[in-house]
């Protein structure tokens, strides 16, 4: 018998750090990791010590809450969004998640059997994928192009009588793409017209270049028929081991959603939870301040792009944590990214861990995200990969 997990692949950060086992970096050039998504800074002071106090005043933070989080957290929720999107959003239709990939996984599995199709823009974010496989859901892929922009009527041709979702991420993971808001509402429009749900994952959103709601999908007043939203603290107070991330959805659909999160998990962290809704409450001048460095990294991969074009790299999309990166050698990005923890000490995810086996585009990319490296790192990366030799020898046991 052939297990669950046997039917999807290895967890690429993971398997990317074994690329460093018996690595040695040069004296004066330390690792560029920029392989993974999360801020490995704590918390801000103020929020560590309030959660300090937590765990020393308040005894609820170490038993278990309700399954679909806690009170306050839904409520603010329902509140800030209603208020940030324009439209009417109930705490009753707000959960609370260990983390924006459970509340994906919650969400599939409210929604999805054995048997389903999910439409999947790719390139897309492999643990959507590796939860598609584990539960028996074929992830339909619907390759992007260039821009890495999805198209609705290609997205239309895909649709059988056994899907049941489309899903989103903007600004998008791995590619950087913040989708314009029309783009999702044609996506919204085709859902509804199909019976289908879109499920949008707006993880990032907070690090958006642009002012004013993303999407007017929460003006519908019927949203809750055809639409699931998906949100991570993780990165926002940079919470990423207190797992709290939020699922919007219709109350039917929280209904099944509870029973898969009360076997899995019981209820997300409830410090976690506590220390979202004060930040939510007390640090937006500081989240303001951590924008604004990001969207300086992300003008520091526009600056540090000429240094590259010349050698044949093409930037195809940018912002947020990342940026999607065309290589320009014979090697496929699987043999490259290893041999580039060797050749320049960098560490970044090869774009075949992003798309399908017989997708050409991913063995032509790279994940670039900086998350952790700061204009000055960037400078440093595009240095490095501008100085790679041509060709770029194969690493041991490449293609």
């Amino acid at each position: 018998m052939t297990s669950r997990t046997a039917a999807t692949f290895a967890p690429p950060v993971m398997e990317a750090r074994r690329w460093l086992e018996g690595a040695e970096m040069p004296p004066g050039r330390p690792l560029l990791n920029v392989s993974q998504a999360a801020p490995v800074d704590p918390p801000p002071e103020a929020l560590r010590a309030e959660m300090a106090r937590l765990v020393q005043e308040e005894p609820e933070v170490h038993l278990y809450g309700p399954v679909l989080g806690h009170p306050e957290l839904r409520a603010e929720i329902a509140r800030r969004w209603g208020a940030g999107y324009g439209g009417q959003i109930a705490a009753e239709q707000v959960a609370i998640t260990a983390g924006c990939n459970q509340a994906f996984c919650a969400a599939i599995a409210a929604l999805a059997g054995e048997g389903d199709e999910v439409i999947l823009p790719t390139p897309w974010y492999f643990n959507h994928k590796m939860w598609l496989d584990m539960a028996g859901v074929a992830a339909v892929p619907l390759p992007t192009g260039a821009g890495l922009f999805p198209d609705p009527e290609r997205a239309a041709a895909l649709v059988t009588p056994r899907t049941r979702a489309i899903v989103l991420v903007t600004p998008n993971n791995p590619g950087g793409v913040e989708y314009p808001p029309e783009l999702v509402m044609e996506f919204y429009a085709l859902a509804r017209s199909r019976g289908l749900v879109l499920i949008l994952d707006e993880t990032y959103r907070d690090f958006d270049a642009r002012t004013g709601p993303p999407h007017a999908l929460f003006t519908d007043p019927d949203w809750p028929e055809a639409f699931v939203h998906l949100y991570s603290f993780s990165k926002a107070y940079r919470l990423t081991g207190h797992r709290t991330g939020a699922l919007v959805a219709s109350r039917t659909i929280l209904a099944e959603a509870e029973k898969f999160l009360d076997t899995v998990a019981i209820c997300a962290p409830q410090l976690g939870q506590r220390a979202a809704l004060w930040g939510m409450r007390n640090l937006a001048q500081w989240l303001a301040g951590e924008r604004a460095e990001i969207l300086d990294r992300r003008a520091a991969i526009g600056d540090g792009m000429a240094r590259l074009e010349d050698r044949g790299w093409r930037l195809h999309g940018v912002g947020a944590y990342f940026a999607w990166l065309e290589h320009p050698f014979e090697m496929p990005s699987d043999a490259l990214a290893p041999a580039l923890v060797r050749e320049a000490g960098v560490l970044a995810l090869p774009g075949t861990m992003f798309t399908p086996a017989d997708d050409a585009s991913g063995a032509r990319a790279l994940r670039i995200a900086y998350a952790n490296v700061d204009r000055a790192g960037i400078d440093a990366l595009f240095e490095r990969l501008a100085a790679l030799p041509f060709p770029l020898a194969s690493a041991p046991g490449g293609h």
